[in-house]
């Protein structure tokens, strides 16, 4: 075939972007074990701190770590049904793909979309805490628009299913050094011991716009406001207020304080 005929260059492009195409395919299904295993470790991390499993002070290894993270109690709960789903794997299930598939997410209705969700999944992986054979924490996953980006985090509640254990936001990208306080580990330490719902059932807790002041009839229910960051708090306000309220937590929370957790 003669050098300068245009069949040839054709031939020579098309050979090289086959070659190029099977190498990144081959290098994408290489890595992609190492990018899961990054993945369950950077979630395990977040997880187990909230777990009162690690000794403050002490970062395990990585291997000890999803040693832990593995050996915890993880189930998938269908949010919409309030129950357990035993046919969804909840180390690999991704709640951020599921939103926007048409058969694992759902739309939340406007009226109750306080965190500009938009769509949710109906699924959520959630971590139980076992202290001979009760349930002594339970840790939800939350997210929720901020003031430029969605912030994701978990939740741990005490065995009443109200008191905060701990929380932490993990991902955000909100204004540096104002909106990001959300991350301070001083700010976060005033939510243990707060709760969500009042004696009532009313749903209370909220990021106060002043300092709150122990003692007062808010304090149980309110952490310290943002400096200079009040639409990002508001954000974390309108956020558990979503997941926690009836198109979110709320009904499996009920279902588990009127009937208790047991492992199948």
């Amino acid at each position: 075939m003669n050098n300068d005929s245009p069949l040839k260059a054709f031939f020579v492009v098309l050979v090289t972007a086959m070659v190029c195409s099977s190498l990144v395919s081959a290098t994408v299904v290489m890595l992609r074990p190492i990018q899961l295993n990054n993945q369950m470790l950077d979630r395990s991390r977040n997880v187990m701190k909230l777990t009162g499993l690690v000794e403050e002070g002490v970062t395990p290894g990585d291997e000890e770590m999803l040693d832990l993270f593995r050996d915890m109690d993880m189930r998938i709960v269908d949010i919409d049904q309030a129950e357990f789903n035993n046919e969804l794997d909840p180390l690999s299930f991704d709640q951020r793909r599921a939103a926007s598939n048409p058969d694992l997410g759902v739309d939340v209705p406007s009226d109750q979309d306080l965190s500009s969700l938009g769509r949710r999944s109906r699924f959520a992986t959630v971590y139980i805490v076992l202290r001979e054979g009760k349930l002594e924490r339970l840790i939800l996953p939350v997210r929720g628009a901020g003031m430029w980006s969605m912030i994701y985090g978990y939740i741990a509640l005490e065995s009443d299913l109200n008191t905060i254990a701990a929380v932490t936001f993990y991902e955000q990208n909100e204004t540096p050094g104002i909106g990001d306080q959300i991350m301070r580990p001083e700010w976060l330490a005033q939510w243990q011991g707060r709760r969500i719902y009042d004696e009532v059932g009313d749903l209370r807790f909220a990021v106060s716009h002043a300092k709150v002041e122990p003692g007062t009839s808010t304090w149980l229910y309110e952490v310290d406001a943002l400096t200079g960051a009040t639409v990002t708090a508001d954000a974390v306000t309108s956020m558990i207020r979503y997941w926690f309220g009836s198109h979110g937590y709320r009904p499996f929370l009920d279902f588990l304080r009127e009937h208790g957790y047991g492992r199948p």
